[in-house]
């Protein structure tokens, strides 16, 4: 291998490394980056076996780290998933880390739904506004309507 080559790898290294130190990325979030970037798709290859034989990246890693801090945002269920298959995760993944996750969806949508608006409406547009409110932060119908039910 010749220098510049050499110098090739340890420029794509050092581009995922950065982008790594910022924040947990998805193994194919982070090809995605470094692609955008016109770095050789070998060396992308290359690089992200190299971070995932040092545990640099790793998706079940990602995927616990975003539920956590997507909980603590106030985000459903839904929209979890939506986000996670954007960012390169398979679906059976993610069902299986969102039915291990310890929320308990009910309760959340309750408390953004008082924190935001009081108590729930109980008729017209503001039943309605609130509702959208809910499903815009992800949660399902079933989440939603029980809050109004009461």
């Amino acid at each position: 291998m010749d220098e510049q080559e050499q110098q090739l790898r340890e420029r794509v290294r050092n581009s995922a490394l950065a982008s790594l130190t910022r924040r947990e990325h998805s193994r194919t979030e982070l090809g995605r980056k470094l692609a955008s970037k016109q770095h050789p798709p070998e060396l992308i290859d290359e690089t992200l076996h190299w971070l995932e034989e040092l545990g640099y990246v790793d998706d079940e890693r990602f995927v616990q780290v975003f539920i956590r801090a997507s909980l603590g945002s106030g985000k459903g269920p839904v929209r979890i998933s939506h986000e996670l298959r954007q960012k390169g995760i398979a679906s059976g993944h993610i069902e299986s880390a969102l039915a291990q996750a310890d929320a308990d969806w009910f309760e959340l949508a309750r408390e953004l739904l008082l924190k935001k608006y009081g108590e729930p409406a109980r008729e017209g547009k503001e039943k309605a506004k609130q509702i959208r409110y809910l499903q815009y932060r992800g949660f399902q119908p079933d989440h939603i309507f029980c809050l109004f039910d009461r």
